[in-house]
C-alpha cells in the first residue's frame, strides 16, 4: 500500500475506531469494516426518501466516519433494488412543514449541515446508486465524489412537477457536472435519465448490471484505499472549489 495505513499507524491513531453498533439508527444502517464505512438509507417502504430525522442520522453517521481513522472510503446508497434515494419524504412536507412554514429554515439547516458535511468530509464517498434517483436524492448523488450506477436505474429532478425548486443542490451543481442546456433539460421538464444517459453526460463514474454493482463498488473503493489519505483529501477540497462556490451563492 502507497498510504501510511499500516498497523502500527493504526495502534497509535488520534481517534480510535467507534463500533458502528454503540449507534441507534431507526432510519439508516451503518456498518464499518476493511476501511470502508457504509451507510445505507433505509427505508424502502418510501423507496428511501429521507425525513427530517433521516437527514440528522446521516450527519451522525458521516461525522462518525470521518473522525474515525480506520476508515479510508465511504459508501452511501439505498436500501433494496428500486430506489437510492427519492428526495424528500412528502408526507412529512405535507403534515409537517406545510404547517410550520416559519419553521422551514430549521429543516433547511439540518440539510445544509448535511451535505456540507458530505461534501468536506476529507474522505472519498461514493454514491452506490442501486436504484431510481429522484429529487433530493440526485442532490445526495451529487454531493459524492463518485458514483456507480445499476444499470436499471435512472435519475430525475421532481422540482418543478411537485410544486417546488430544486435549490438544495441540483441547480447549483447539475450545470458544472453535465452542462447548462442538459442541466436545464433536467430540472425543467422532469423527465428521467437512464443509467447509460447519466453516465455519457457525466452525472456518474461507472454503469454495471445490478448484480455486479458491489464488486464494482469495492473495486473502486479498494482503489481508492491504496492512496495517500492526505492527498485524497486535499485534491477532494480542491475539486470542490467550483461546487463551494455555486453553493455559496445558493440564496
Amino acid at each position: 500500500m502507497h498510504s501510511d495505513r499500516t498497523t502500527d499507524n493504526i495502534m497509535q491513531n488520534k481517534f480510535p475506531s467507534r463500533p458502528a453498533s454503540d449507534f441507534s439508527f431507526q432510519e439508516i444502517q451503518y456498518a464499518k469494516g476493511d476501511w470502508i464505512a457504509r451507510v445505507t438509507i433505509n427505508r424502502p417502504q418510501a423507496y428511501n426518501a429521507y425525513t427530517t430525522n433521516t437527514v440528522r442520522e446521516l450527519t451522525v453517521a458521516f461525522k462518525d466516519a470521518m473522525w474515525d481513522d480506520s476508515v479510508a472510503v465511504i459508501v452511501l446508497t439505498g436500501a433494496g433494488e428500486k430506489a437510492f434515494c427519492t428526495g424528500g419524504d412528502v408526507k412529512e412536507y405535507a403534515e409537517v412543514f406545510t404547517q410550520r412554514p416559519r419553521d422551514y429554515w430549521k429543516w433547511m439547516g439540518e440539510f445544509i449541515e448535511c451535505h456540507d458535511l458530505l461534501r468536506n468530509i476529507g474522505k472519498p464517498v461514493i454514491a452506490r446508486i442501486n436504484g431510481m434517483v429522484a429529487g433530493g436524492g440526485n442532490e445526495f448523488n451529487m454531493s459524492c465524489d463518485l458514483a456507480v450506477m445499476a444499470d436499471h436505474a435512472t435519475i430525475r429532478q421532481v422540482g418543478t412537477r411537485v410544486g417546488s425548486v430544486a435549490a438544495g443542490g441540483a441547480t447549483q451543481w447539475l450545470p458544472i457536472m453535465i452542462g447548462d442546456r442538459r442541466a436545464r433539460e433536467m430540472l425543467l421538464t422532469c423527465e428521467p435519465i437512464d443509467a447509460q444517459t447519466a453516465l455519457d453526460w457525466g452525472l456518474v463514474n461507472r454503469v454495471v448490471p445490478l448484480a455486479q454493482l458491489d464488486d464494482a463498488v469495492n473495486e473502486l473503493a479498494q482503489n481508492l484505499i491504496d492512496k495517500f489519505p492526505e492527498c485524497l483529501r486535499y485534491t477532494k477540497a480542491q475539486v470542490n472549489y467550483w461546487k463551494e462556490m455555486a453553493w455559496a451563492t445558493k440564496a
